[in-house]
């Protein structure tokens, strides 16, 4: 309630308490507002607690986003959606403001290269971590960054890999798949599998372990990494030894509690989720295929080990929360955290938030695990 709204309400009360009795006098006249105003602080309370407040770190984020002039995804057209200023400018832009050099976390070294999609060649970046002993193999990360299968790219999505490669102490492949709606689903899905292929094929000449490989992804990446996963099992093919799912897009649904919570969240709001599904699937009967909505595959058994990271004030937080449930009742070994007054696409924000950073050590502590055990490569 708004002080405006509230001053309404006071001056009904008043109106209806000298109908009843004539008159008001000052004990009453206070002793109502006080009703009235503690009224108001608890409607005031329960709207916060229902969308999440960001923290104060998050929120300079955010006011950053809005200085950029960073419009709702929903209200635009695709090339404008394509050059709308990100979160991830919104970090550097901050940075700046602080006086302070935005600069990415370096990692030994970075390649640039072509590997094998689908239908054809896609762009991949290669990160090779800082403090590796060169003589042995590396462990090796496949990671998908997010964007709603429509916009974004490797170099919007490049603070996340950097750091899982150090945290981790693994080589991270980056991949930049077929995008929407220039290439419909099952595009993005064909291509991560394709690039999961090239990564068990190749890991050696980069000199990868192909016994320690992983998979990763962000927001829509985390969808293709959760359906690569499945697809590998399925087709009797090497699965990850773990998967990171941050954020992760498990089901096509419009009516999950976090939706409905976090309507007015940013920088993702509900109202950019059909707009990401009109955008990326051929029709909405495509959204109910266990490729899509990893949540409604049958068998969840014998999947990789998962971590899954969410954020408190994202719409997407419960899709992330349910898969955990899922995969926890098919006895898959599943590490889950939500992340408080933090929003999505906090996990690459380490540069300015202490949570990004306490995100991704959770995350890289569960692959370093993993890594450690390995398995015999099924291809």
């Amino acid at each position: 309630m708004n002080q405006q709204e509230f001053q309404g309400r006071l001056e009904q009360a008043r109106g209806k308490v000298k109908e009843w009795t004539g008159a008001i006098t000052g004990n009453e006249e206070r002793e109502l507002a006080g009703k009235l105003e503690a009224d108001a602080g608890r409607t005031t309370a329960l709207n916060q607690a229902a969308i999440g407040v960001p923290d104060a770190q998050m929120q300079a984020v955010l006011d950053q986003l809005v200085k950029l002039g960073a419009k709702p995804v929903e209200t635009l057209s695709v090339a404008a959606a394509r050059s709308n200023p990100t979160p991830a400018d919104a970090v550097v832009a901050l940075l700046q403001a602080r006086g302070q050099q935005a600069l990415p976390q370096p990692v030994a070294k970075i390649e640039n290269r072509t590997i094998d999609g689908a239908t054809g060649p896609l762009q991949a970046r290669i990160y090779w971590p800082q403090n590796a002993a060169a003589a042995e193999l590396q462990p090796v990360i496949v990671y998908f960054h997010g964007g709603g299968w429509v916009i974004a790219d490797l170099d919007v999505y490049d603070a996340t890999p950097r750091a899982l490669a150090n945290g981790a102490q693994a080589i991270v492949i980056s991949v930049h798949y077929r995008q929407a709606p220039e290439h419909r689903f099952p595009a993005a899905h064909d291509d991560a599998y394709a690039a999961w292929q090239w990564a068990l094929h190749n890991a050696a000449t980069l000199n990868g372990d192909p016994a320690r490989i992983a998979i990763a992804g962000e927001s829509a990446g985390g969808n293709l990494a959760a359906s690569v996963t499945i697809r590998a099992r399925d087709n009797n093919l090497q699965v990850p030894v773990h998967q990171l799912l941050v954020y992760p897009v498990t089901d096509y649904s419009f009516d999950t509690p976090s939706q409905h919570e976090n309507k007015g969240a940013k920088p993702l709001d509900t109202a950019m989720l059909p707009w990401f599904y009109d955008k990326y699937l051929a029709r909405p009967e495509d959204g109910s295929s266990p490729l899509f909505s990893v949540l409604r595959a049958t068998d969840l058994r014998g999947l990789s080990p998962a971590t899954i990271i969410t954020a408190e004030i994202d719409p997407l937080r419960s899709d992330g929360e349910a898969y955990a449930q899922r995969l926890t009742t098919a006895g898959v070994p599943v590490r889950y955290h939500e992340f408080k007054g933090v929003t999505h696409e906090f996990f690459g924000m380490g540069a300015v938030l202490d949570k990004a950073n306490d995100a991704v050590e959770l995350a890289s502590s569960e692959l370093r695990q993993a890594f450690q055990h390995g398995q015999a490569p099924l291809v």
